[in-house]
């Protein structure tokens, strides 16, 4: 299946927080665009990996993406290297997209900032012929994606671009609230967090609305890129 967009995830819910409402409007323009997680949040301080999986489940249903994948690398001790590279590659020439999403090159969790070279350089050496990989015992062909974009989390970076997500910002905090053991829960006995507090989830909300004044719309997200940016004329700037 080729997609056009394929999202990265360090942890199950960081493709929602990060992109969910480009997500959600580049499916509603017929795009199709599938997730990879790389972990199943194994090391959350609340819920389990179990119930990370089902709520990753409902959230690709809520934004209706394509395919959902996890890689079931180790949550907190993935590294950059051949093996977790080589993973990831397979999973780029297996869909082809045009575009990668993926996390912040800079973020208060660490697996965020690893999350986001090792998926850039599995772009880069996704295109290289002479490394091999095979799906289903099939070599499978080389494939590097036009463009590769860093959403932002939760450190407020400044975005190189935004897109305008309005009228999409409901399906994004839907699929937020998938992750019912991770975020606000007025009623969970569990620890707190710093991103279990009303204020955090509130935050999501308030960022979108902040970016899309500072474009001139309701709702945004930002994203850092590699490389320059080209439009074919100015009239593509809004």
């Amino acid at each position: 299946m080729k997609l056009d967009i394929l999202v990265f995830g360090a942890h199950p819910d960081d493709a929602e927080l990060g992109a969910g409402g480009t997500i959600a409007k580049a499916i509603a323009n017929g795009k199709k665009v599938g997730i990879v997680d790389l972990t199943r949040g194994e090391l959350g301080t609340r819920g389990s990996a179990e119930i990370r999986d089902k709520e990753a489940a409902k959230a690709g249903e809520i934004l209706g993406v394509a395919v959902r994948v996890n890689l079931g690398f180790a949550d907190g001790f993935f590294v950059n290297d051949k093996e977790h590279q080589l993973q990831i590659i397979e999973q780029i020439r297996r869909y082809s997209p045009e575009i990668v999403l993926c996390n912040a090159v800079d973020d208060r969790h660490i697996d965020h900032g690893k999350g986001s070279k090792l998926v850039s350089d599995a772009c880069f050496l996704s295109g290289l012929v002479k490394i091999e990989t095979k799906i289903e015992g099939k070599i499978q062909e080389p494939w590097r994606p036009k463009n590769v974009y860093h959403y932002i989390q939760w450190k407020s970076l400044t975005p190189d671009f935004a897109v305008d997500i309005t009228g999409f910002v409901d399906i994004k905090m839907e699929s937020i609230k998938a992750y019912a053991s991770q975020f606000y829960d007025p009623n969970s006995e569990e620890p707190e967090t710093p991103i279990t507090s009303k204020n955090f989830f509130d935050s999501v909300d308030y960022r979108a609305r902040d970016l899309g004044r500072l474009i001139g719309v309701n709702h945004a997200e930002g994203f850092t890129v590699e490389r320059v940016i080209g439009v074919d004329n100015l009239d593509a700037i809004f």
